[in-house]
C-alpha cells in the first residue's frame, strides 16, 4: 500500500491493535480529526468516542474513554485510558460510564466540575450514537 501508516492502540490492560491503515479518525479533545500518511507530527488528548481505522474498503472501530494520540513518522499511536472494540459498546455500557461520571461530578470540587461536566457531555453524545 503506497499511502500506508501504522496504527497502534494500547490500553492499560492490553494492546488492541497494531495494523496498517490508510486513515485514522480520532476523537480529539477539540473535535474529530483524521490522520493520513505523511501527516505532520501532532499530539492531542482524546475525549470519549470512537476511533475509526480505515484500510482500503474495510474499517475497524474502537471506543476509547480518553487518553492521548501521537502522530509521527507515519505512525498513529493511541494510549487510551480504556479501550474496547466498538461492537462491545451498547447503551448499557455507556449508561454505566455516565453513572460513574455523574457520581464523580457530584463529589467534585468547584475547580474540577467544568472538566467533568464536559466528559459527561461527551458520554451522553456517544449514547445517542449507539
Amino acid at each position: 500500500m503506497s499511502d500506508a501508516m501504522t496504527f497502534e492502540l494500547v490500553s492499560p490492560e492490553r494492546k488492541l491493535a497494531s495494523v496498517e491503515a490508510e486513515a485514522v479518525t480520532l476523537p480529539g479533545m477539540t473535535g474529530d480529526m483524521t490522520a493520513m500518511a505523511n501527516h505532520a507530527p501532532f499530539l492531542t488528548t482524546l475525549r470519549p468516542g470512537f476511533v475509526a481505522v480505515r484500510n482500503g474498503t474495510s474499517e475497524d472501530r474502537y471506543f476509547v474513554t480518553g487518553g492521548f494520540a501521537e502522530i509521527s513518522d507515519n505512525v498513529v499511536s493511541v494510549l487510551a485510558e480504556e479501550a474496547v472494540e466498538a461492537g462491545s459498546v451498547d447503551a448499557a455500557y455507556v449508561d454505566a460510564k455516565i453513572a460513574a461520571v455523574e457520581a464523580e461530578l457530584s463529589d467534585a470540587g468547584d475547580e474540577r466540575k467544568q472538566a467533568i461536566q464536559l466528559r459527561l457531555n461527551d458520554f451522553i453524545a456517544v449514547k445517542s450514537s449507539v
